[in-house]
């Protein structure tokens, strides 16, 4: 009912004159766009079940979304996007708001918005639903990570923006956010513990790229803080445990586009701590991630691009020895874009390790039990306008 009534009122803003919506708009009426998109994947590795129970090949691959953006006044838009999908056990074709958003922009150095609003984390994380902005079916997932999309992608709250010109120096792009990301409560199988609530109290962050005078040219860092709250309810107990998750999130980017070439190249770091109010029953620790990727794709033509990433990730910086310690990703990818509204993408992954994979999909066998040497082929189609 929320999104009825949200696209409702976009549509009645975008045909009745000014007077009638209420706001001073520039002219008779308001221009209110419409865009979507509709993605259908499919998942198939040679071992192992990753993202989806992909080893006997799985259609759990799928993306719709619809987006409307209206201009209120020559300063005030307002968006939302409805988003629905399903991706092995996540999502499950439940339609959300995706992101919505009052965007204030005073100035080129100073904007404001509210709202459940993009985090921007990395390069590509306020990017990453629109599948025809990049080469790749599959974002480098060291730091990208699909899987966990629903909580990476955007928070609750607010922003400010801008863009600085530096003169000689080039230009400034910063974002500064405050908010919560509400989650869903999600029993993992086979896990010794109940998850009674899960909350977020804040998260905080930024990004900063600096444009050199350089063309093509992005430098950047991101920072995010957060924290999980968290009671779990051990099998063998009628008393829940606390848990109190602190976590850091950083990362250097770099990016530099000639003509029809890209290169990019990012570098992370998580901290997670966790503090318990029963140690005894549920330890307390401190993990540090190892995180990053170097990327390169090239436009042959109008209708072929082709890419190639190599991902690295070690969840633990201290446990590096071991096939479950990391996850070594060799991507290659050729992307085609039929017409104007519609492409198809085609990819092969070879794994070195099983990290990044989830116990829960793979009949909850420890990490260090599955294969260590795999591949993952993926193909994807998405029409959008």
């Amino acid at each position: 009912m929320r999104f009825v009534l949200a696209v409702s009122a976009l549509v009645l803003l975008a045909q009745r004159p000014a007077a009638a919506a209420g706001l001073t708009l520039p002219g008779q009426l308001a221009e209110l766009q419409i865009h979507g998109f509709i993605s259908q994947g499919f998942l198939l590795t040679s071992a192992n079940d990753y993202l989806a129970h992909s080893s006997e090949g799985s259609f759990e691959f799928t993306e719709i979304g619809l987006n409307f953006t209206l201009p209120a006044t020559d300063r005030l838009t307002l968006g939302l996007q409805i988003f629905s999908h399903d991706l092995g056990p996540i999502g499950d074709y439940r339609a959300t708001l995706d992101w919505y958003s009052l965007d204030y922009h005073w100035r080129d150095w100073l904007g404001i918005r509210a709202g459940r609003v993009k985090l921007p984390f990395g390069l590509y994380n306020d990017s990453s639903d629109i599948d025809a902005a990049r080469t790749s079916v599959l974002l480098p997932q060291s730091i990208y990570p699909a899987q966990n999309r629903d909580f990476l992608l955007a928070q609750t709250g607010g922003e400010v923006y801008g863009y600085r010109d530096l003169g000689a120096a080039g230009g400034l792009d910063y974002r500064l956010y405050g908010g919560t990301i509400f989650l869903d409560v999600k029993q993992q199988p086979g896990s010794p513990f109940t998850v009674v609530d899960l909350n977020v109290p804040f998260v905080a962050g930024g990004r900063m790229l600096w444009v050199p005078p350089i063309e093509g040219l992005r430098l950047g860092g991101s920072l995010q803080f957060l924290r999980l709250e968290t009671h779990l309810l051990p099998a063998s107990s009628s008393s829940s445990v606390a848990v109190n998750i602190p976590v850091m999130l950083w990362v250097a980017s770099v990016e530099y586009t000639v003509r029809d070439l890209l290169f990019a190249a990012e570098y992370s770091r998580w901290r997670v701590r966790a503090q318990s109010s029963n140690p005894a029953m549920f330890p307390e620790s401190l993990t540090f991630s190892e995180r990053g990727y170097a990327l390169t794709s090239y436009r042959v033509n109008s209708w072929l691009q082709a890419g190639a990433y190599y991902s690295v990730l070690f969840p633990n910086t201290n446990q590096r020895g071991g096939f479950a310690g990391r996850q070594l990703d060799a991507a290659l990818t050729l992307r085609f874009d039929v017409n104007a509204y519609w492409l198809v993408k085609v990819e092969g992954h070879y794994m070195h390790g099983t990290a990044g994979l989830s116990p829960s999909l793979n009949g909850n066998r420890p990490l260090s039990s599955l294969t260590p040497d795999w591949a993952l082929f993926t193909v994807k189609t998405t029409a959008f306008f």
